[in-house]
């Protein structure tokens, strides 16, 4: 019985290491089933926005499993990358990647003897990822960075799952939750309650720029980490970092309906066509794919095969000992195939529980939507964002004109430093402020109240944007300004 999944070969190299990978399978009778997909740069230049044929979107929807190469996206065209596309539209919330040393890749910390064995799991869905940026102002540019609970709770579950599979005992979430109080803050408190059903896992937390650091000096003290999707794609590339690049490092983006498995590294297309790219990074994501589908002993088969032929000095040009000559993809290819039924001497694999066996597919009916019930809500104020080249004290004035006998002017800020009614002579200042009313102690308001404050406020300056402010369950919804 064979596995139908969809590939697509990428662009540059892809279709080159694409190709290794596969022969590499079929070696090793992996039983799996290819519908090759088109996807990439040049379905962009085709005129398809999302980079990618309808009938691909088909396929992977029906398949449920995506096998891609490194994908391209135009520059300059306004399009948005098909990597970061195909990981939000099909809601791979998990992306899973395992640095760890390979005997035959040099680094700093091989050569030190300091062995480097961690995965990084990286939320994928939400985060400034959404890309939802606007100019408030010629000079002023602003993005929306979204954290949810539900989001959270799914990778940080993930994560504690992926380490009582793997037998862990350590897993530690990054954050910036000492400065986004609430959107890290929120991921951080997610963490923190989870952990309480793990018992057996050692949970911690730590600043993101601390973990950086230790991350270089001190890798070996780490486990498993999670973190939010941009200090995710950061630390993962810094971890690739430290066992030999982005050509060792597989990636899996892991999802309840649909999952992808894919090279992170780019196309390359200094050398594409050249036959001397490295295929390893993607022959390790295929790995972590054949163990997620359930085929644990090819996945050992294929990676003690890998791990013996990086042991014997088999090396593509960009790693391993210079003094042994490079081999091309073929050979490299080849060589992993021979040594097939090989066991390294560093220590073989068998039956790697990197992924729980993938359920079968399912098909939903309609889009899931998450919402946390019960929660007591209560408007507080708003702030007015809006565009003015005057001084605070003079904003404020106008401000005032505003105001009902439900609401008060409590502050003004610029770039999140207050500026009113207290504030420092050396602030420098944009043409963008923050205008925040409150409502007064004993007053109800309502939406439209809040929205005719931003009306009323639109006559007198150019109103940018406008966000309530809310508390939920008493728990206070929004910041206050440096210095308030």
């Amino acid at each position: 019985m064979r596995t139908k999944i969809a590939v697509a070969n990428g662009d540059g190299i892809g279709p080159e290491i694409m190709q290794a990978v596969l022969k590499v399978f079929e070696a090793n009778n992996v039983p799996l089933e290819y519908e090759f997909v088109e996807m990439g740069k040049s379905y962009f230049d085709a005129g398809h926005s999302t980079g990618m044929t309808a009938k691909a979107k088909e396929t992977i929807e029906t398949l449920g499993i995506l096998f891609k190469g490194p994908m391209e996206t135009p520059k300059g065209k306004g399009v948005k990358s098909i990597n970061v596309t195909a990981r939000k539209v099909w809601n791979t919330y998990a992306n899973q990647r395992d640095f760890r040393t390979l005997n035959g890749v040099d680094t700093v910390f091989s050569k030190a003897g300091i062995p480097i064995n961690l995965t990084i799991i990286r939320e994928n869905i939400e985060d400034t990822y959404g890309g939802i940026e606007h100019l408030l102002t010629y000079d002023v540019a602003v993005g929306r960075r979204i954290i949810t609970r539900p989001g959270s709770a799914q990778v940080i579950r993930y994560a504690f799952e992926m380490a009582k599979r793997k037998g862990l005992k350590k897993l530690a979430c990054g954050h910036k939750a000492n400065i986004m109080k609430l959107t890290d803050g929120l991921f951080l408190e997610t963490f923190q309650e989870i952990a309480k059903e793990y018992p057996e896992i050692e949970a911690s937390d730590i600043i993101v720029d601390d973990l950086c650091m230790k991350l270089v000096t001190r890798p070996e003290t780490f486990e498993a980490i999670v973190l939010t999707n941009l200090q995710g794609d950061i630390v993962s590339d810094l971890c690739a970092g430290l066992v030999g690049g982005l050509g060792f490092a597989p990636s899996a983006n892991i999802g309840d309906n649909i999952s992808i498995f894919e090279a992170v590294h780019g196309t390359a297309p200094d050398i594409a066509g050249k036959g001397i790219a490295n295929p390893t990074a993607l022959l390790l994501s295929g790995i972590s794919m054949l163990r997620f589908l359930g085929f644990s002993k090819n996945a050992a088969d294929i990676e003690n095969a890998l791990l013996y032929t990086l042991e014997q000095g088999v090396h593509t040009g960009d790693f391993g000992n210079k003094a042994i000559p490079a081999s091309n993809t073929n050979a490299f290819t080849d060589a992993i195939i021979a040594n097939i039924g090989q066991v390294p001497a560093n220590g073989g694999v068998f039956s790697n529980p990197d992924f729980e066996a993938r359920v079968s597919h399912l098909q939903p009916i309609k889009n899931k939507l998450t919402v946390t019930k019960n929660i007591k809500e209560e408007m507080i104020g708003v702030d007015v964002f809006v565009e003015a080249r005057v001084q605070p004290n003079e904003l404020a004035e106008m401000a005032k004109k505003v105001l009902t006998d439900n609401f008060e002017l409590v502050m003004i800020s610029n770039r999140g430093t207050q500026v009113w009614p207290t504030g420092s002579i050396y602030t420098e200042l944009v043409n963008e402020y923050r205008v925040r009313f409150e409502k007064k102690a004993g007053k109800e308001i309502t939406q439209k109240e809040l929205l005719h404050i931003a009306a009323d406020f639109s006559e007198l300056a150019k109103v940018c944007s406008v966000e309530f402010l809310m508390n939920f369950d008493g728990k206070i919804g929004y910041t206050l300004a440096q210095g308030q």
